[in-house]
């Protein structure tokens, strides 16, 4: 018999049309033979290839009772807002996040996931044993090591999340800066299982720009750590060594009784540091700033402009 919990897939897309079919097709039947009922959602992060046309086609053709919505954002958002959109939309007990349709694995792992949030666990990760990008092993270990929260993050293929998950998540604010981190500091009990990867199938997996991965990540070690609060500490040590330093300097000449150096070169090097620590405690003073603004003001994160539902001849 079949499982009678409803599950939702929230997969994004944007520009891979190339890697759908195979994902589809890979995935689908596992979720139609374990599930009575199931849910499709689409979110469609502006693209601008053939990826709807093969949507449409595939699931015109298929012989499986789906319901498939598309979410169409109205413009590029990027993944992190574009998957917010498409979770808010599901309705499922149980979501499913496909933040890449690049299958890697067995589609077994998805039943395995499943099977392993049923034993207690309310955020289950699969996660590629394969080798990471020199830095995203920086970014990983630097976060881990002065994240606030006791929960450890790391590379995530896909993620099944319930719906008391998601409540808490919503509950905690409107704005979800990266849904990895919340997850695994929402208090619930979370939990990975790793795969070795295998055949990546077809096409490439989506890379998302290197600016937005860059802010993701800048705003995350605000979010989430106190990195920034040990520069700051660090860079104010610093100046104040350097200003122990040069009164040590003037009073071992004053009790040497020798002429203090006079000359701009000493002098026009400490203004410089001084200014270039002044300078670096602003811009982190302003990001805070900047960050603060966005969870107090900042209430709607996307902007979709229709939903399309895509039903089988």
């Amino acid at each position: 018999m079949k499982d009678k919990k409803f599950i939702s897939l929230v997969i994004y897309l944007h520009n891979n049309g190339a890697c759908l079919k195979h994902f589809l097709d890979q995935v689908l039947p596992v979720c139609d033979k374990k599930f009575e009922q199931y849910e499709l959602i689409c979110v469609d992060d502006g693209c601008t290839d053939n990826t709807m046309d093969i949507l449409r086609e595939y699931i015109s053709k298929i012989q499986i009772g789906i319901m498939v919505n598309v979410a169409h954002m109205s413009f590029f958002h990027g993944l992190e807002s574009s998957m917010n959109a498409g979770r808010d939309l599901a309705i499922g007990d149980f979501v499913y996040e496909f933040d890449s349709i690049l299958v890697d694995y067995d589609p077994a792992i998805i039943l395995s996931v499943y099977e392993k949030l049923l034993e207690g666990n309310d955020i289950v990760a699969a996660s590629s044993r394969g080798k990471l990008r020199f830095t995203s092993r920086i970014f990983y270990a630097l976060y881990n090591k002065t994240s606030r929260g006791s929960g450890k993050i790391g590379p995530e293929t896909f993620r099944l999340v319930s719906r008391r998950a998601i409540n808490r998540i919503k509950a905690m604010g409107h704005y979800i800066p990266y849904r990895k981190a919340v997850y695994r500091n929402c208090g619930l009990c979370a939990a990975t299982i790793s795969y070795d990867s295998i055949h990546q199938g077809t096409g490439r997996q989506h890379s998302a720009a290197a600016s937005e991965r860059t802010s993701l990540a800048f705003d995350s070690f605000i979010y989430f750590t106190n990195v920034m609060e040990r520069i700051s500490t660090i860079v104010s040590g610093a100046f104040l060594l350097l200003s122990v330093g040069m009164g040590l300097y003037t009073i071992s000449d004053i009790f040497n009784k020798n002429k203090p150096v006079e000359g701009w070169l000493s002098t026009m090097s400490f203004l410089s540091l001084g200014f270039f620590g002044v300078f670096a405690l602003l811009t982190i003073i302003l990001k805070y700033l900047s960050v603060m603004l966005n969870l107090i003001f900042k209430q709607q994160q996307y902007l979709v402009s229709d939903i399309e539902k895509i039903v089988s001849r």
